[in-house]
């Protein structure tokens, strides 16, 4: 936005339907985060145009961002317009993604609520097919009857949404597909395999690789076929490319120079096998940039994920097998869809940085898998042999260690096939690190930031309340977890917190709101205003000992980052960097769900990041 001071013109970035155009390309490579991205840039530009803040709202839906969707759409004030024009086109698509977004919120709740709010949900889609007529609706109030429980209705409203689209929509691509898509959705329902499948087919061959639109398809018919105990092999027509996070040996030793060829063979016919469309992973020379090489030759995206600054890396991983090698990563890294620096922090020898990057990538690789709903694996080049040098908490065996205990489907490929290798050694697991290290180096924790909005309104008899009440509060909680909490500290109605691993941390964060909100405030005679706000984060981090305080504590420009977030975070919320809801999804027991939320601007210019909103992940 202009600056008031300076100026009173402002000439957009570039035209509205360029924008529009930009969103829908991006959905449609499935790029749903970055869609939204672009919908808020936009949106600066064009503060109020509808359709953008319709598409904002849309991305965040299809992202599962469910919570932050509802809120944009209020805080946009969608619905308002509906009652003013029902029969618009543009508005039916608004009052149906309210309908969508209510239908998200009853999916992530259980039991006797879950039915209300999906019935709540199937009553608006079907207000909406009354007034308009339109299929989608229609197939959603069916689909959503049925999962009340009402097989009945649910058939007799599938029947009437293909009786009055039948023999339509065979046009536009687009339209076309949504419209197979719905026929599959009705046949389904109905319990006809056969049109569903012949349907099906035809929805394969309309997308144009729309992988959004069969992410969306996916999700929904997966809810039908549990519903009605249909086998999902029926949705292999419309099965996504999957996702890998692949990694591997440096050329030398354990990948000799003269197997280059035949692990490449190997690579190509492994993404070929596994029809793989999405690469994680880094950018050493060795098994990474053949990865690189091969994903780009098959036209799938490849997104690395680097330690350190570019050229450092260039120096330490890259430089030292040849000049040829450092041609071939620039010539990748400049094809790669995305460049993800774990840290701009230096190398100092710290091996550590390896293991947080390959931490990073593996999930940002599930969380693809996740959106696009498609199957996730590891491919790696590895001679077999658990890597001794150093902690031995980095390097391909510490790679394939962490995925296998995910109990995620995983492929090897050997460097050298004559290598020989014992039982013993090739299923060793590597020492991982362990919680404490010695003062002054760095190591990778979870940290949490927290302030209480509106403390500073307290008055002067009100704040020793609030130490005893609230902080009293956040005292027990932590007191749960004081195992694994390596620090705590608190100034005023501030927060900090140092954990040893990222799931303790969300579970403070998570119990310390759920604390806060059950807080009687009335009863402990403080104002019912107050909320509490966190920030989360994790990475490298030193353990130096505080002169002033004569304890050991943590710092490091990461402590920075992580302070950086708790400001701009809502009150009542969560908020977490892309690194710490990629490192949630590496734990075996994903309780948390981490919805995204856009590139925010830090507190104090401290640049933009990624966040995500961290919520307790809720079983049917």
């Amino acid at each position: 936005m202009p600056d008031e001071n300076t100026s009173k013109l402002f000439l957009p970035s570039k035209p509205i339907g360029a924008w529009i155009s930009e969103i829908h390309n991006a959905s449609a490579r499935g790029e749903v985060l970055q869609a939204f991205d672009l919908a808020e840039r936009a949106l600066e530009d064009f503060p109020d145009d509808s359709v953008l803040k319709y598409n904002a709202v849309l991305a965040l839906a299809r992202a599962g961002a469910t919570r932050q969707a509802r809120t944009r759409y209020d805080r946009f004030k969608l619905g308002d317009w509906i009652a003013d024009r029902p029969t618009d086109a543009f508005l039916t698509d608004v009052a149906a993604l309210d309908a969508r977004i209510a239908k998200d919120e009853a999916l992530q709740e259980i039991g006797p609520e879950r039915n209300r709010l999906l019935a709540s949900a199937a009553a608006r889609y079907e207000a909406i097919f009354r007034r308009t007529g339109g299929y989608y609706p229609g197939i959603n109030a069916s689909t959503l009857t049925l999962l009340c429980g009402d097989l009945p209705r649910a058939e007799s409203l599938a029947r009437e949404v293909l009786n009055n689209f039948a023999g339509g929509h065979t046009g536009g691509s687009p339209e076309e597909y949504f419209a197979h898509a719905t026929a599959a959705e009705a046949a389904l329902i109905i319990g006809d395999l056969a049109a569903a499948k012949t349907a099906l087919h035809a929805a394969a061959l309309a997308t144009v690789r729309d992988f959004s639109a069969l992410a969306t398809t996916r999700r929904q018919l997966k809810l039908i076929c549990k519903a009605r105990g249909i086998t999902t092999e029926v949705l292999e027509p419309i099965s996504m490319p999957s996702v890998i996070h692949y990694a591997g040996h440096l050329v030398g030793p354990r990948f000799p120079q003269t197997s280059e060829s035949a692990v490449r063979d190997q690579i190509a016919a492994a993404l070929q096998r596994h029809d793989v469309g999405f690469g994680y992973g880094s950018m050493a020379a060795g098994a990474d940039i053949l990865f690189a090489e091969e994903l780009l030759r098959k036209g799938a995206e490849v997104n690395v994920t680097l330690p350190f600054e570019i050229e450092e890396f260039k120096q330490i991983s890259v430089a030292l097998a040849g000049e040829s090698w450092l041609r071939r990563f620039d010539t990748c890294c400049s094809a790669a869809k995305s460049l993800t620096f774990a840290t701009t922090d230096q190398y100092m020898g710290d091996d550590g940085l390896f293991a947080y990057t390959s931490q990073i990538a593996m999930g940002l690789a599930r969380l693809r898998a996740r959106f696009l709903d498609t199957a996730v694996r590891q491919i790696v080049v590895w001679d077999g042999v658990p890597a001794r040098e150093r902690r031995g908490i980095t390097g391909t065996a510490a790679d394939v260690y962490r995925w296998r205990k995910l109990g995620l489907p995983a492929e090897v490929i050997r460097p050298a096939p004559d290598y020989k290798t014992t039982a013993a050694s090739s299923s060793a697991a590597p020492r991982m690190e362990s919680t404490t290290r010695k003062p002054g180096e760095r190591s990778i924790r979870a940290m949490l930031f927290g302030d209480v909005k509106w403390f500073s309104k307290l008055s002067e008899a009100q704040r020793p309340v609030f130490v005893r009440e609230v902080l009293g509060l956040f005292a027990r909680v932590l007191d749960r977890h004081r195992r694994r909490i390596l620090f705590r500290n608190t100034w005023g109605d501030g927060l900090y917190i140092v954990t040893a691993d990222v799931e303790t941390a969300a579970n403070c964060a998570i119990e310390l709101q759920e604390e806060m909100e059950s807080l009687d405030f009335k009863r402990i005679e403080l104002p019912d205003f107050l909320e509490l706000r966190l920030g989360a984060h994790v990475g490298p981090v030193y353990r130096l000992r505080d002169p002033v305080l004569k304890r050991m504590c943590f710092t490091g420009a990461h402590v920075c980052r992580t302070a950086r977030i708790e400001p701009i975070t809502p009150e009542g919320a969560v908020y977490v960097t892309e690194a710490f809801a990629a490192a949630l999804t590496t734990t075996r027991d994903v309780q948390f769900t981490c919805e995204y939320v856009g590139q925010v601007p830090a507190a104090k210019n401290y640049g933009i990041m990624r966040m995500y909103s961290l919520r307790r992940s809720r079983s049917v």
